[in-house]
């Protein structure tokens, strides 16, 4: 979930030269079923064709080409004017157009039991207002965010996420969901809400009336569409009543308000508690990237155990772990700061590593990109799709541009050797101590 929380301020700058957020002093941090989401065995579906293993189907590091009716050995690759041996994803500096990239359709282990999602869900923070940029390329908002959705749907990201915070953003797809037939809209379309608890008085009653009410909200919003998942997030652990938050959700789902109750920047300790005082809390939704692995630790240890996924956000880092910044000094980054989510990232970069740091690692990344024909925020993303519990990422998208290289995610396959040049490189860096979303409620990162 991206929010500006209240306790993280920009401050100055690194000693890289980077302009830096970080929390502030005064805010300290206070079923049963088995993860089948090991590394690499969860199929991909190529349209039209059965499922392929991702652990092994493509000893290459590629996933094979859709073929048409007829075609012989050979045409597939002409077809897509690649030579006998080539990688099916474009070289780095050429962008394919949009009928070159393999139709793949991911599929996903189960969310949570009945709850199948999109291996890439789109996130739809941008749609909150103040995202907008440049008039030409803006679909945030209107008749053209609706038309969007059906562009990623048609490309098989058939799930969203959203808020009851983020401004307009559930009214959008509820104008979506009105655009399609109603039985596709519930056989093609998942949708992922969050309820939000910051201020006091909110977090002092958490009861099941209360909740209810910001729920059936939501459902209105959303044309009457009762949301697949409530993620709740608790802004202030030093008002303890998240975990009655987390069983009146769950009364409201037995109510057939909800089908699934979630969480949202929960650490491992508090994902615990609400699960033990009768939670069902079947998700976490997390930041995750190279950049930050604190959910690789014992929370995700505690999710294999409890049978609970994690929906990772952040998996390009604000946009740093890209080919646009690979060999770029430190002082021509911080003239692209000039967002939150940007300044954020910047100080996770300097707490994972430094500078220099990511430039060996963006190094690194651009070698395996290049042996799959593909770039380096898709390596970036596939690697955390390929993480212990992660059934998918979210992506943040302004507009439907960003949808081939959604896909393009799935036209690859990181093995052995991919994974170990990575992991050399993260093994230079400085491994955090703090568990998820500690270290922005104050805490050690």
């Amino acid at each position: 979930m991206h929010r500006v929380p209240a306790n993280v301020r920009v401050q100055g700058r690194s000693s890289a030269g980077l302009c830096l957020a970080s929390p502030k002093e005064e805010d300290p941090s206070g079923a049963s079923r088995r993860a089948i989401l090991a590394a690499g065995s969860v199929p991909l579906v190529l349209a039209g064709a059965g499922p392929v293993a991702a652990s092994g189907a493509a000893s290459s590091g590629s996933l094979p080409l859709v073929p048409k009716a007829g075609e012989r050995p050979g045409d597939r690759r002409r077809r897509f004017g690649l030579q006998e041996g080539a990688t099916p994803m474009p070289r780095r500096g050429w962008r394919a157009p949009a009928h070159r990239i393999p139709a793949l359709t991911p599929r996903a282990a189960d969310m949570a039991p009945g709850l199948s999602v999109s291996r890439i869900v789109k996130g739809c923070w941008q749609l909150s207002g103040g995202h907008k940029g440049d008039r030409g390329s803006d679909r945030t908002s209107g008749k053209g965010a609706q038309e969007d959705f059906a562009l990623f749907r048609e490309a098989g990201i058939t799930t969203v996420d959203t808020a009851d915070i983020y401004g307009p953003s559930e009214a959008i797809i509820g104008g979506y969901i009105k655009t399609m037939d109603a039985d596709a809209a519930q056989r093609d379309l998942q949708v992922l809400t969050k309820c939000c608890f910051f201020s006091a008085g909110d977090m002092k009653n958490p009861s099941v009336d209360a909740i209810r009410k910001r729920v059936q909200n939501s459902t209105s919003s959303l044309a009457g569409r009762v949301p697949e998942l409530v993620q709740l997030y608790w802004h202030d652990y030093r008002s303890p009543n998240y975990a009655q938050a987390a069983v009146s959700l769950t009364a409201l789902k037995e109510e057939g308000l909800l089908r699934h109750v979630g969480a949202t920047n929960f650490d491992t300790q508090r994902m615990g508690e609400m699960i033990r005082a009768g939670g069902e809390v079947v998700q976490n939704q997390v930041q995750y990237s190279l950049l930050d692995r604190r959910p690789a630790g014992k929370m995700t240890q505690f999710c294999v155990d409890k049978g609970v996924t994690l929906l990772p956000y952040g998996t390009v880092g604000g946009g740093f772990l890209s080919d646009r910044y690979l060999g770029m000094g430190a002082g021509e980054a911080s003239k692209t700061i000039n967002t939150y989510s940007k300044s954020k990232y910047a100080s996770v970069i300097e707490q994972a590593g430094g500078w220099g740091w990511l430039q060996e690692l963006l190094k690194t990344l651009r070698e395996v990109a290049d042996d799959k024909g593909t770039d380096i925020s898709s390596v970036a993303t596939r690697w955390v799709l390929d993480q212990p519990a992660v059934p998918a990422v979210i992506v943040g998208a302004r507009n439907a541009e960003h949808v081939d290289a959604a896909r393009g995610v799935f036209g690859f396959v990181l093995d052995g050797t991919d994974n170990a040049k990575i992991e050399a490189v993260l093994a230079k860096g400085r491994l955090a101590k703090g568990d998820c979303y500690e270290w922005e409620r104050g805490g050690t990162w």
